[in-house]
């Protein structure tokens, strides 16, 4: 080597600088290459078919793409569909490093658990697990007095301790076999295990025939039962302590509407326990939490009734409990003889604002039944969740924006009527900063004193904790640890938190002292968190929170992503996601508009944002982007919108009224064609549906449907926004809205390469597996930063 290294210096030495001369003289430098042509959007067919409703006609060119039973107009939709595929990879094709760098970032970030948090029922710890190299989990469970013989930290090793020689697992379900019944694909909706942990009744979708099956698998022998099995499974309970199924089936056109009782192990037919035949009804059922009652929840558009089934003997009927008006929100619980009633229902015949608590003894009939209030009217707090055990009542209350956590002592004094909160010494329990939202765990243990509940936080990772409400101890059961990529330890001796503290009273106010704040894993000192208050076009004030790093932020510089969902009263998801780090540490602000339509702000803030009111919840959205660029929060030119479902028709609705306002804007699987799926769904539809969104049937309904629909209300030769729409072939999500929209806009917008409309298409639900969600999250990232690099 040192040879030919000389030889090659020696050569270099000897050589005439003429030869270099003669070298670049001949030397043509090349011409710089035009950049190549941005690719041509696709142009699909038109087929203009008019429409008539209220004495107003309107014509839709796109049509044909929702014909799904017109075997030419879904071969023209494949093409379509292939075209827009191949546009969106021409579009993207120059971000292609740049979306493998952010999954690789996304995907370093998925939290480390191969299993959920053991969930303690009974002798059992139930939990999933994912086997490495597997797509889906496995379900399992093992007895709790084996807990700490289970010393593998990361995978159970198939269920051996080779340490004690102990097989202490017991695999219940592997929904990785059940994937290879479905075509690889395997989406469970409903599980519940019987009360004498004998029997797994599950439902798998089949998504060749769109519908879901439910099994029963016997645990001790891990086969499944001949019977009962059956199709178009909505609602399972168990009765007669694990003997006997009930279940709901939908018809075709998926209304739940029939309840039906198996008793396991016989070879009887199963037994129809109500049908009930009004197009408009449908159906639910539930188990009360100690497993004695069954309550049925029949509801329609014009009222809502509870009955209650004895699950011993759940042949023996079903006794009405409660009747009220339409689309009230109603949940019975059973304790020690007395029915607990959890609505949202007018009180005498006056419209209410926010859920309450009543009660009733179970030994009444209908006409003699006496509900009553349980707190009286002037509570301090407004109660949005509650959630029971054998010796505690749990309150999820909400002070003004800020979420308590309140344990009371259960029985509740019978001698009295109306009660006052803090005549009962409720304990709050310990919460960080920044509380979004509480979600309570499944907590099936009924008669243990520790239960479960999931905390979110715009700068938290979810956090599952284990209150123990008889002693004040708390404990961090599963969050991830962004700072150390781990996480708390799940098997074996656990490493989470454990904090033992005086239970706070009434007077208490709650703040957090910094040991606590130490150990919920906040990221507060690398991001900031901050909510302003926006006035509406019409004087409301709209929460905006505000999320940022602390190290990246600058005034009017910072690109911006507006989120926004406003329906059903749902509250915003302002959860923290590991995939907006990415965002956050390029130095964009993240921001949460809290529309009328959605949650946290009473019935009347629901009602506001919904049907007639709709445009209430599109002007609020516009408000807050209008904020984030008047305050310089972000910059003017830089601010994105993002709405996933009926969140994608607020956002594209801001879009058509003030197309400007928007640099570009994220939907994913959104309600775009409120006109046309309304008055003829393709897919079935639910009162609350309707309740909504408006009943096309109902004039004024009608003209505000025709308002605020996005399909029908793009702005021509007009510049839109960079808009990036994701859908799904898994046809509940009707991608055929998506196509539409997508293709509309096209047509009326004017054209810019810089600011492309864009389709990207799955075959699969991208909630379902992590690493697919990962794959599109990065996408979406990357469309945009493109579109504000641009």
């Amino acid at each position: 080597m040192r040879h030919l290294l000389s030889s090659f210096r020696h050569h270099h030495r000897i050589t005439p600088p003429r030869i270099h001369f003669i070298f670049y003289a001949n030397y043509k430098p090349q011409k710089p290459q035009p950049p190549p042509a941005p690719p041509s959007p696709p142009n699909p067919p038109k087929k203009p078919v008019t429409f008539t409703h209220h004495g107003e006609s309107w014509e839709d060119p796109y049509s044909w793409m929702s014909q799904l039973n017109d075997k030419v107009a879904m071969r023209h939709m494949d093409v379509y569909m292939e075209q827009e595929e191949k546009y969106t990879e021409a579009v993207m094709s120059d971000t292609e490093r740049l979306q493998s760098k952010l999954q690789t970032e996304m995907g370093s970030r998925l939290s480390n658990d191969l299993s959920t948090p053991p969930l303690r029922w009974g002798p059992w710890l139930y939990y999933r697990r994912v086997e490495e190299g597997k797509q889906y989990p496995v379900l399992c469970r093992r007895l709790a007095r084996a807990n700490e013989d289970f010393i593998s930290n990361k995978s159970p090793s198939a269920g051996f301790d080779f340490t004690s020689g102990k097989r202490i697992e017991q695999k219940l379900l592997d929904y990785n076999e059940e994937a290879e019944k479905f075509g690889g694909y395997a989406y469970e909706e409903l599980s519940e295990v019987s009360p004498d942990h004998r029997y797994l009744a599950y439902t798998m979708y089949d998504k060749d025939n769109d519908y879901f099956k439910m099994y029963v698998r016997d645990l001790n022998f891990g086969s499944l039962c001949s019977k009962p099995q059956a199709d178009w499974v909505s609602n399972i309970a168990w009765g007669k302590g694990g003997q006997a199924l009930l279940y709901v089936v939908t018809d075709h056109c998926k209304r739940p509407y029939r309840i039906y009782c198996s008793m396991i192990g016989s070879e009887q037919d199963d037994v129809l326990l109500l049908e009930e035949p009004g197009e408009n009804g449908y159906v639910s059922i539930r188990h009360t939490k100690d497993f004695q009652f069954v309550t049925v929840h029949i509801f329609s558009t014009t009222s809502s009734k509870i009955f209650l089934i004895d699950a011993a003997e759940p042949l023996s009927g079903m006794i009405p409990v409660w009747e009220c008006e339409a689309q009230s929100h109603c949940v019975v619980e059973h304790h020690q003889g007395y029915l607990y009633l959890f609505t949202d229902a007018a009180k005498d015949g006056q419209s209410v604002d926010h859920h309450y608590l009543l009660r009733s003894p179970v030994n009444c009939s209908l006409n003699g039944r006496k509900w009553e209030n349980i707190f009286s009217d002037n509570l301090e707090f407004i109660i949005e969740d509650v959630d029971f055990s054998d010796k505690h009542l749990v309150l999820i209350v909400r002070d003004g924006r800020n979420f308590r956590l309140c344990s009371i002592s259960l029985p509740l004094p019978s001698d009295k009527e109306e009660i006052k909160l803090k005549e009962l010494s409720p304990q709050f329990l310990p919460l960080p900063k920044n509380v979004s939202q509480i979600m309570p765990g499944t907590n099936y243990d009924y008669n243990s004193s520790t239960m479960r509940f999931t905390i979110s936080s715009p700068l938290m990772p979810d956090a599952v904790v284990d209150y123990d409400l008889s002693c004040g101890k708390w404990n961090i059961v599963q969050q991830q640890n962004l700072l150390h990529e781990t996480t708390k330890v799940l098997y074996g001796t656990s490493s989470s938190a454990s904090f033992i503290q005086s239970p706070r009273n009434l007077g208490s106010n709650n703040k957090v002292n910094p040991e606590e704040h130490s150990m919920w894993n906040d990221l507060s000192e690398f991001y900031a968190c901050e909510v302003h208050d926006v006035t509406s076009y019409d004087g409301i004030i709209v929460p905006l929170t505000v999320v940022y790093s602390r190290r990246r932020k600058k005034q009017a510089e910072n690109p911006g992503l507006l989120y926004g969902h406003g329906a059903y009263g749902e509250i915003l998801d302002k959860r923290w996601r590991s995939e907006l780090k990415s965002l956050l540490d390029r130095g964009w602000v993240i921001a949460y508009a809290d529309v009328r339509g959605g949650g946290g702000g009473g019935k009347k803030w629901h009602h506001d944002g919904r049907r007639t009111k709709k445009i209430n919840s599109i002007y609020d959205y516009i408000s807050c982007a209008k904020f984030l660029i008047e305050r310089e929060i972000v910059q003017g030119n830089k601010l994105a919108g993002w709405g996933y479902s009926a969140g994608g028709l607020l956002v594209a609705s801001a879009i058509n009224i003030c197309p400007s306002l928007l640099r570009a804007a994220v939907m994913e699987v959104p309600f775009l064609d409120p006109t046309n799926t309304l008055l003829n769904p393709i897919l079935p539809l639910t009162p609350a549906d309707y309740e909504e969104f408006g009943y096309p049937g109902d004039i004024n309904d009608f003209q505000a449907i025709r308002k605020y629909s996005p399909y029908d209300n793009i702005q021509k030769d007009t510049l839109y926004p960079a808009i990036l729409v994701t859908s799904s072939f898994y046809t509940r999500f009707g991608v055929w809205e998506a196509a539409k929209y997508v293709a509309r806009v096209r047509e009326y917008s004017v054209y810019d390469p810089k600011h492309p409309v864009l389709l990207n298409l799955t075959a699969d639900i991208v909630e379902e597996n992590r690493y697919l969600h990962c794959k599109e999250s990065a996408l979406e990232t990357a469309f945009l930063i493109k579109m504000m690099e641009s």
